[in-house]
């Protein structure tokens, strides 16, 4: 089957992102939300009635309407009350002000050199620290290229998820961690995005060479051949491990980014895509690909 994009937007009289459907017609309601996070449907004005309609959901799919999909362009719905830029937990003003209690924040990207004390001398210049932590792996001991920290008071912990952080020579970024933020999010942060591919990579020969980091799921490479691909694992600390790496497959250096999106500037952002790979890039639809990082 002919790889198959449906149009989605925000709101009506944005521009819409294409969001790939799955073979047999449906459209997953997690791939909906590695694009919009917080998503909890879809819905379209009917060419008929001119009246607002809901997609069917059952089980975390969505159905096309009778007609099918078509050249529509769908609305994203968001729990009552929520807006997107609500669910950003990079903000810590989205955080309930009767609920000001700190918590366990994850630092993703750390070099793998980065230790327990490197983390807490850094990030006591922004407060008292009660805990930091490096996860590693606990047959090597080697870093997983995450952490943990956590502050004694709460607008320590805002200042630092309001920016991002070099650390040891390389931006990270901090954020609440995936169980509290929804239950979209832990779909989300699976998968990576695999920049400057070749048209010579298979999805059988991408799934064997990152099971040696974990679980792999899924592989998606999108049709026609745009240059690169999507790699869904089990456990998301493990695509978060590998979020900014340079990996060689095949004779071939390829860049590891986080599938998910930014929201301020879809324009910025295609500009920025053509960076990880060749020309045809510039047809890539609105998607976020993380910015290049230093390699450890």
């Amino acid at each position: 089957m002919a790889e198959m994009y449906i149009r989605v937007a925000e709101e009506e009289n944005e521009e819409p992102m294409e969001i790939p459907s799955e073979d047999d017609g449906t459209v997953l309601l997690s791939t909906v939300a590695a694009q919009f996070p917080g998503a909890c449907g879809l819905r379209y004005r009917s060419p008929v009635s001119q009246c607002m309609r809901g997609v069917r959901l059952v089980d975390g799919i969505l159905h096309a309407p009778e007609n099918g999909w078509g050249n529509l362009v769908y609305v994203v719905n968001y729990p009552k009350g929520t807006k997107m830029d609500e669910i950003d937990a990079s903000s810590a003003t989205k955080i309930k002000r009767g609920d000001q209690k700190t918590s366990d924040l994850i630092v993703l990207g750390l070099p793998w050199k980065t230790s327990e004390q490197d983390l807490k001398d850094y990030f006591s210049t922004f407060g008292e620290v009660i805990m930091v932590q490096v996860k590693r792996d606990l047959k090597t001991g080697n870093s997983k290229g995450f952490g943990f920290v956590r502050f004694t008071e709460w607008e320590s912990q805002g200042k630092v998820m309001s920016q991002r952080h070099m650390i040891d020579g390389r931006w990270c970024d901090c954020k609440l961690p995936n169980s509290k933020q929804g239950p979209d999010e832990p779909m989300r942060s699976r998968k990576v995005f695999v920049g400057r591919c070749t048209e010579d990579m298979t999805a059988d020969e991408l799934r064997q060479f990152f099971m040696q980091y974990g679980e792999v799921t899924d592989v998606f490479i999108p049709k026609p051949f745009r240059a690169f691909a999507f790699v869904t694992f089990a456990d998301d600390q493990v695509a978060a491990s590998l979020c900014g790496e340079d990996l060689i497959i095949k004779g071939i250096s390829v860049h590891i980014s986080n599938a998910e999106p930014k929201h301020n500037n879809t324009r910025q952002m295609m500009e920025r895509a053509g960076r990880f790979g060749n020309g045809s890039l510039c047809h890539l639809p609105p998607m976020s690909i993380c910015s290049h990082r230093t390699a450890r």
